[in-house]
């Protein structure tokens, strides 16, 4: 991959970040607000304009932006989306790729990744790197996301100063694929963790003592975690607007876990049960509701499908 240098003479990398969703808003934005040159593009225009008035540049096609830039961030829904954005009409593999990279913060299955890397890279000549991201809605505000990353070495340390607007910390877990394979290690336990602290906090609730003290009474315990902080007082408080993720994406990340757990012989019980519980919120609650609303399962009075 050619670095910086010799892709723009100035030094200075054109960026350009395709979905602009719950994470792919608050992130470009902190990457404007970092003064770099910023292309938008997403299926749906309504969430463009509000970042071009901030200053992004408005592109009419994914071939557009990839045309004028030297690095391209993404993050969509599924893989399916990730394949319409680059094999589509008008997607990034319709432009010339030779010396320029696409950073993709999606989740999808590891195979996924490698197989649409190898594919753009015959495409066009474009490096790849699979990044995903964990800290939800909160981290990409704060730019306090954790993400990590597959790829070549050199992709990744070019990548580096313009993620670390966006993360705290931005770690090379291997070759292509390394980075949504350590998503779903993360998944596992924060799908999990989400199962267990709606199950504790229902458990206060039913047992007459204040569910909402819980974080504040077991801090530097065994038990203390950011899931424990973070998530206990919006399930309580009835808090889901913005979602810190929804149901359908959580439960696609389980799935595929379970999916590389049968390709590599690896028990995943609590893991599954999860995705089962997950599979449920998604019948009750539906797949666009937060995460957090599994909580609402165990409720007793039906009417508490309406309240906390």
């Amino acid at each position: 991959m050619a670095d910086a240098s010799k892709t723009n003479p100035q030094g200075v990398e054109r960026l350009g970040y395709l979905g602009l969703g719950l994470m792919g808003t608050p992130m470009t934005r902190r990457l404007l607000k970092a003064g770099h040159q910023v292309a938008v593009w997403n299926r749906s225009e309504g969430k463009v304009a509000p970042l071009v008035a901030a200053g992004a540049r408005r592109a009419t096609t994914p071939r557009d932006m990839l045309a004028n830039a030297d690095i391209v961030f993404m993050c969509v829904t599924d893989a399916a989306a990730v394949e319409e954005v680059i094999f589509g009409p008008e997607g990034l593999a319709a432009a010339s790729g030779a010396g320029k990279l696409v950073v993709d913060f999606s989740s999808i299955h590891p195979d996924a990744a490698r197989d649409l890397a190898a594919r753009l890279k015959d495409a066009n000549g474009a490096g790849w790197i699979d990044a995903p991201v964990s800290g939800g809605t909160k981290g990409a505000e704060e730019g306090t996301l954790a993400i990590m990353a597959g790829g070549e070495a050199a992709d990744i340390e070019r990548a580096r100063p313009y993620v670390l607007h966006m993360a705290r910390r931005f770690t090379h877990m291997g070759p292509i694929g390394a980075g949504q394979t350590t998503k779903l290690c993360n998944q596992v336990i924060v799908g999990c963790a989400m199962a267990v602290l709606a199950e504790a906090t229902r458990l206060a609730s039913n047992a007459g003592i204040d569910a909402g003290r819980l974080p504040e009474a077991l801090a530097g315990g065994f038990a203390d975690s950011i899931p424990l902080q973070l998530f206990v007082p919006r399930m309580v408080q009835g808090i889901h607007s913005p979602p810190l993720g929804h149901i359908a994406t959580m439960l696609k990340d389980l799935d595929t876990v379970a999916d590389v757990a049968q390709a590599t012989s690896t028990p995943v019980p609590m893991a599954t049960l999860a995705g089962q519980i997950f599979r449920l919120a998604k019948a009750a609650r539906g797949a666009g509701a937060d995460a957090l609303e599994i909580y609402k399962l165990s409720a007793t009075d039906r009417r508490a499908d309406e309240r906390p």
